[in-house]
């Protein structure tokens, strides 16, 4: 024991470059907050020591000498469920797809596999940051299916004339998007500004991940761009993503809200100025971002939705926003979706600002 309040975190390294392997065991053996249980390079040696040395967290690589670090998440979520942390290579495509097909696996972050000894205090503490945070989430086998439940017949308040949506997530983001945004068709009305807390180098492969999860386009926001029906505008790193004054996209590098940039205080809050013109939708994640944002909107008298924490990897976020009156309703990630297209099926048509207007795809 170190004198810390409580046990170190027992931590698996999986990682077949030699040189990487050495920085990772490194930053772990040098952070009193953690134990190295092992280090191994092979997704097969990490399969046969997990159930055996029974983890805290795993830092995971994805391109891995045969089983790749996707499988082998998709295989310890369904057998022997723990807090994975993907350890990644942010400039490489390839990386890139099994990183973000492995978040929607189960794993719960992504961060940037550092190049070498030593490595910057940045990148190192970002690293361990995320080990020790994703070490005391609760994980469960990985669910097929999300609330597979009727849809709760509870309508909007009649005021609600919606003509865009606002959507913010961070622990678990990437797969609770991929499901919502799967399920929605392709004449969905409204455009759909995104907020997902993710490190940096990995937003614009995110986005285009995204893309292939959905029929509506996916890009990154870009300052001053006119919103489409029917497109969805990722956030960019390091930018807040709001709504501008003509209801064009504004990107602000202005200090963090709550410790984030982007933030979804920040995006919710642009929003509340259109009241019943904007929905607001609060997924799982680590902490209270969103939450006071989807209450202005709420008061301004914008419908705003939260993840029900039946679903939620974590249940910080939407749970934040239940407690001080921002949640208009709950709902269980399945039920997102389908929730959205009645409403959109039920909402009387707003004409779009000046510029949206004839602007499809």
């Amino acid at each position: 024991m170190t004198g810390l309040a409580g046990p170190r975190v027992r931590v698996l390294v999986v990682e077949d470059s030699a040189v990487v392997r050495h920085v990772l065991v490194r930053l772990i053996r040098d952070d009193p907050r953690f134990e190295l249980l092992e280090a191994v390079e092979t997704a097969e040696e990490a399969l046969r020591l997990v159930p055996m040395l029974r983890p805290d967290v795993i830092s995971m690589d994805v391109r891995l000498p045969g089983m790749d670090g996707l499988e082998a998440t998709r295989r310890i979520m369904a057998e022997c469920p723990t807090p994975i942390v993907i350890v990644s290579d942010s400039s490489t495509d390839p990386a890139l797809r099994i990183s973000m097909n492995a978040l929607r696996s189960g794993a719960l972050s992504v961060v940037q596999k550092p190049a070498g000894w030593p490595v910057d205090a940045a990148g190192g503490a970002a690293i361990a940051t995320q080990l020790y945070i994703m070490s005391q989430v609760p994980v469960i086998r990985h669910r097929l299916h999300y609330g597979a439940v009727p849809v709760q017949d509870v309508g909007p308040p009649p005021r609600l004339r919606p003509r865009l949506v606002g959507m913010a997530a961070s622990t678990g983001g990437p797969q609770a998007f991929a499901h919502i945004m799967g399920a929605l068709p392709a004449s969905f009305p409204w455009p759909i500004l995104l907020v997902q807390h993710m490190g940096m180098g990995f937003m614009e492969g995110f986005a285009a991940w995204l893309d292939t999860q959905t029929r509506l386009p996916v890009a990154l926001a870009r300052q001053g761009e006119i919103m489409r029906p029917g497109h969805v505008y990722v956030a960019p790193a390091e930018a807040h993503l709001t709504l501008g004054l003509s209801d064009e996209i504004r990107l602000s590098n202005a200090p963090p809200l709550g410790g984030q940039r982007p933030s979804a205080t920040a995006l919710f809050a642009s929003m509340a100025r259109v009241g019943g013109g904007a929905i607001g939708v609060l997924l799982t994640g680590m902490g209270e971002d969103g939450a006071v944002g989807l209450r202005d909107m709420r008061r301004a008298g914008g419908y705003t939705i939260v993840e029900d924490r039946s679903t939620s990897i974590v249940h910080g976020m939407p749970g934040a926003a239940e407690r001080i009156g921002g949640a208009s309703i709950s709902l269980p990630l399945g039920q997102i979706a389908p929730h959205l297209v009645a409403v959109a099926s039920a909402a009387a048509p707003l004409p779009m600002a000046v510029g949206m207007e004839g602007r499809g795809p």
